[in-house]
């Protein structure tokens, strides 16, 4: 019974070891995916029915706009604005940050779930490998420990 407790116990800690592995890269993988995915069409439609109200449809809107560099001088730049206009083309609705947060978040979302799959996944093999290289090391300080006759 304590050989079950203790393989269960080192089972998840394997787990954790390999979820923070990969999570470590598929979470900011998924972040960096979702930035440079920001302004499709295919992301417009999927905020779409989050952000919006019924009856209303998502569409982008850019405008120039000034931007401050690290020494505090004015720059060109360029917004960009989610804007739920209705049936008439009025705006009934703008978001300019929340939209990028939920598609970034969708992505590293994702990625936490991928992490958490392939962790179950390769948690086995992961614990098969410590156990041979502890048993391999165990073996070889009792090696060294043998006084000859």
């Amino acid at each position: 019974m304590k050989s079950t407790k203790a393989g269960a116990i080192s089972g998840c800690v394997i787990w954790f070891i390999v979820f923070g592995l990969l999570g470590s890269c598929l979470v900011p993988a998924g972040m960096m995916i979702g930035g440079f995915t920001w302004m499709t069409d295919f992301a417009v439609q999927t905020l779409e029915p989050l952000i919006c109200p019924h009856g209303t449809t998502a569409k982008f809107r850019t405008y120039a706009t000034t931007t401050n560099d690290e020494f505090g001088t004015p720059q060109p730049s360029t917004a960009y604005v989610m804007q739920c206009v209705d049936a008439n083309g009025d705006v009934v609705k703008e978001d300019p940050v929340a939209y990028a947060f939920i598609w970034v978040g969708i992505f590293a979302g994702i990625g936490l779930a991928a992490s958490a799959v392939l962790a179950f996944a390769l948690a086995a093999p992961a614990g098969v490998l410590v156990s041979r290289a502890l048993n391999r090391r165990q073996k070889g300080m009792m090696a060294e420990n043998i006084e000859p006759e």
